[in-house]
């Protein structure tokens, strides 16, 4: 049971990181070089959010949407996902960073999620913060894949069968770039999360905005349909 009242500073934060191809497009950049920028910024806001007691971060990082784009950006953002993962994987498991990737694995490429099984694996100890990576992910699809091995029981038992069923309810869910939808997101887990939507783009959401969302959260009362 969870109480009611104004919000303690949150330990299970989801975001939404919207805006590299625009952040890109304004600088006159291929679209690229906006998914990198914001690799970058996943890395510094996820050091944030060890720093200030969050204990679970889940990032959507590519949705089943996806797909559609050109098949330039698909192959540069599946390639830079797979350096980023040889390089940072090694520094995130000696800060203590958990990974567990979220998601459907049809359709990545088999060394791809050859590497994201060891990323899994060598982190698997890390027990400062827990970073989900929604990669190949609806929240749709989620529970439609769900639904499909579950036979009977309660809500509890549903939830088991979601792809990361140790995963918390995120109490806080972020969305950047000025958007203000979940775009197919954590749509079973978000139902009572408070949201909160912020203007910046996604490379350019730095320590200042990502601490004004936290305290927007603290602002808020949660009541779970309670008065």
């Amino acid at each position: 049971m969870v109480d009611a009242g104004h919000a303690a500073a949150p330990q299970y934060v989801a975001i939404i990181t919207d805006g590299n191809g625009r952040w890109a497009q304004q600088r006159g950049l291929p679209v690229n070089d906006g998914h990198a920028a914001g690799a970058d910024t996943v890395k510094a806001r996820l050091r944030d959010a060890a720093e200030w007691g969050v204990k679970e971060l889940t990032v959507y990082s590519f949705s089943t949407e996806n797909w559609s784009r050109s098949a330039e950006e698909v192959t540069g953002l599946m390639r830079m996902f797979s350096q980023r993962l040889q390089t940072e994987t090694p520094e995130l498991k000696a800060e203590g960073v958990r990974m567990r990737f979220i998601g459907r694995r049809e359709r990545i490429m088999p060394a791809l999620l050859d590497q994201m099984d060891w990323a899994e694996q060598e982190t698997a100890e890390g027990d400062r913060i827990t970073l989900f990576i929604a990669f190949n992910y609806g929240g749709r699809a989620e529970i439609v894949d769900a639904a499909r091995r579950f036979q009977d029981g309660t809500e509890e038992d549903f939830a088991r069968l979601l792809y990361a069923p140790e995963m918390h309810d995120p109490q806080l869910v972020i969305r950047t770039s000025g958007e203000q939808r979940l775009s197919n997101y954590l749509l079973w887990q978000s139902a009572y999360s408070e949201l909160v939507f912020a203007d910046e783009l996604w490379p350019d959401f730095d320590r200042a905005a990502f601490r004004r969302c936290l305290d927007t959260y603290g602002e808020r009362e949660r009541r779970f349909g309670g008065r």
